[in-house]
Parts: structure tokens; sequence; C-alpha cells
């Protein structure tokens, strides 16, 4: 997408984008139990369809299991959803649990920071403490909860449009912490430079890749 293609869009699209964002900034404030099963679902995407983690997540929740259960039989709702790498995901998802949980109440963060280096900040504590999650992970959860909005979630399809917007020379084969942190100041300069919000300009280039906006 050409910047002039990508302003359009963005126009067009802008309205149906605020409606997702303001829903998010609802999960953030729900209980905790509704932000942990966020986190999860985050610990689910690496190389999962957003779709499918969506689906293992809301089993999940609706049995209970996501609260409760041991590793083995939370493997198994995402074995039959299809999530990629079931078992070590279940692992990560009961570690997660107790760590962030007590038997009723979920506490994954008591203050989610409000200013562009705390959201910064935050992920980096969240890649460091939580199995599974990494930046772009890390990132995805805080914007799902409405505290992202300054983060760049590198995935795929963001790194190509970046790529055809010319933001960036080239997809990189891997990403460094210090690569991750370069490509996404480009991505946030371009987004002052053209008066695109970084977390809308993410929804857009996603829903360009897979026909909605969706998490």
């Amino acid at each position: 997408m050409k910047i002039d293609d990508i302003k359009a869009a963005h126009a067009r699209k802008k309205k149906s984008i605020e409606e997702r964002l303001s829903y998010f900034e609802r999960v953030g404030r729900g209980s905790g139990r509704e932000v942990f099963a966020e986190l999860c679902f985050c610990i689910l995407t690496p190389q999962t369809k957003a779709r499918v983690a969506d689906t293992a997540i809301k089993k999940l929740v609706e049995t209970g299991a996501l609260y409760s259960a041991g590793a083995f039989e939370i493997e198994k709702a995402l074995l039959w959803a299809g999530v990629r790498f079931h078992r070590n995901k279940s692992k990560y998802i009961v570690l997660a649990r107790e760590k962030f949980c007590s038997r009723d109440y979920c506490a994954v963060l008591e203050i989610l920071p409000k200013n562009e280096e705390g959201q910064r900040e935050m992920r980096d504590f969240i890649a460091g403490n939580v199995l599974g999650i990494g930046k772009k992970e890390a990132g995805h959860f805080l914007r799902n909860v409405g505290h992202g909005s300054s983060l760049a979630i590198l995935d795929r399809h963001i790194l190509k449009n970046l790529k055809s917007a010319g933001v960036i020379a080239a997809v990189p084969s891997s990403l460094t912490h210090k690569k991750y942190d370069e490509i996404e100041k480009k991505m946030r300069d371009f987004c002052r430079k053209n008066k695109i919000p970084m977390h809308h300009l993410d929804l857009l280039f996603w829903s360009a890749e897979t026909g909605e906006i969706f998490k």
C-alpha cells in the first residue's frame, strides 16, 4: 500500500477501527479474569491464526478450565481448536496463572501505564516475565487491553505492509530486540508524519491482509 492508498483506506475504516479500539479499552477496564484471558490469547497466537486462538480461549473460559484446569486438560482444548505447539502453550498458560491468579482473582497488571515510555517498559516487563511471550506478543496484549497505542506489533502482516509503504527496505529474516526497536521507531515516525495513530495503522494493515478488523 502506498501512502495515498493508506490514507484513503484509513479514512474508510477509521470508524470501525475506533470501535474496535474502544472494545479493547473496555476489556482493559473489565475484570482481572478478562485481562488474564487476553494475555492467554496472546500466548496462543505465535504460529496460530488469531481466530483459532480466540476459539480456544473462549472454550477455556466457558468451561472455567482457563482458571482451574491442569496443563493436560488445557492442552486437549488447544488441540481441539487447532492451536499449534499446544503442549508448550498449555504449560505457559498454567505458569502465567500461577504468577498472576489466585483462586478467585487474576491481577496481571495492577496499574497499566498511560504514557508512551511506560507502555514500552511494561511490554519489556511482560516479555521478560511471561514464558511464551516476546516483544510482539507483549505489545499485542497491551494493545488488546487498551494500553498499546504507541507500540508496534511486528508480525508478518505488518512487516510486509511496512515494506510496501517504504517504511522499511526489506522484511527481516529474524527480529532481534535491536532490530525490533529500529523498525518500531521507523513505524512511529511514519505514523507521526502522516497523522495516523500507530494502533490504527496496525489494525488497518492487519485488515488489509486478513479481510477483517479483529485483534
